[in-house]
């Protein structure tokens, strides 16, 4: 699945078609808030990019990450945001051709990753919520969003995290069971954080879990129905990583080749 055309066109509105590519999406020391920098004399330029490059993020799961973050500012953009917008259309000119490949002799068991980051948004202190799901190597849903709660501890944000990730499966589970593709086993979240897991796995509520007890009851409510099981990974191995802050150039080439995400032009 890929856009190519649509990237060309939007690189040739913006005048961007010759420029000098960046090898990634946002720059991962970029700290944006809403104070710095001036105002933009022509905020609608800024959000009609973003709309644009809203409807992009349904075929490039790498710049979904970088597209939420600059959407958080359109309503007063600054020329921070509109200096780092240039840099994500830069980084579109060295990959027009990017495209998600899916396989036909995949198996359709469902495969998800959740992670999140900890009080990331310097304004609010809000955490972000990130996941992949796969239909084994095919990827067919991500999603990367600030939460609208503020979470006291890395293990809270992790575990609403984790939460939303859970039901987005049980959604993907019913409409597979409404186009006779049932799941016979469990769906594998993978997950880099022991303390929200320890909290899935224990049917014990205290004065840590009182405030997010509905999250506990759902996740407890699909691992006791065999309908998820939480499977811990190293942080190296999260590929959920992408969604919740911006990486380095090595780091974003490995997530994005197990995206199965390829440059359709490329040699093989």
């Amino acid at each position: 699945m890929s856009q190519r055309k649509y990237t060309l066109q939007l690189l040739e509105d913006t005048g961007f078609i010759g420029c000098k590519p960046t090898k990634t999406p946002m720059d991962p020391k970029t700290k944006l808030d809403d104070t710095q920098g001036e105002p933009l004399t022509n905020p609608s330029e800024y959000r009609q990019l973003i709309e644009k490059l809203l409807y992009l993020t349904l075929s490039r799961p790498d710049i979904t990450y970088a597209v939420n973050n600059l959407s958080q500012f359109m309503s007063a953009p600054r020329t921070p945001h509109m200096q780092a917008l240039h840099h994500l259309i830069r980084y579109l000119k060295g990959s027009p051709s990017q495209a998600l490949l899916y396989s036909t002799n995949s198996s359709l068991n469902l495969r998800g990753f959740s992670d999140s980051d900890w009080a990331s948004c310097p304004v609010t202190r809000k955490s972000t919520t990130g996941f992949y799901i796969f239909i084994w190597d095919c990827l067919i849903s991500w999603k990367t969003k600030k939460q609208p709660t503020i979470s006291k501890s890395s293990a809270e944000a992790e575990y609403r995290a984790l939460a939303a990730t859970t039901s987005e499966i049980t959604w993907l589970q019913y409409l597979l069971s409404d186009l006779q593709v049932p799941q016979h086993s469990s769906t594998f979240i993978y997950y880099d954080n022991q303390s929200a897991i320890h909290i899935a796995n224990n049917p014990t509520f205290h004065e840590r879990t009182k405030h997010i007890e509905l999250d506990c009851h759902f996740i407890h409510d699909k691992i006791n129905n065999t309908k998820v099981r939480l499977i811990l990974v190293s942080s190296t191995l999260q590929l959920a990583d992408a969604f919740t802050k911006p990486l380095s150039a090595p780091s974003l080439n490995s997530h994005i080749s197990k995206m199965v995400v390829h440059d359709i032009y490329s040699p093989p």
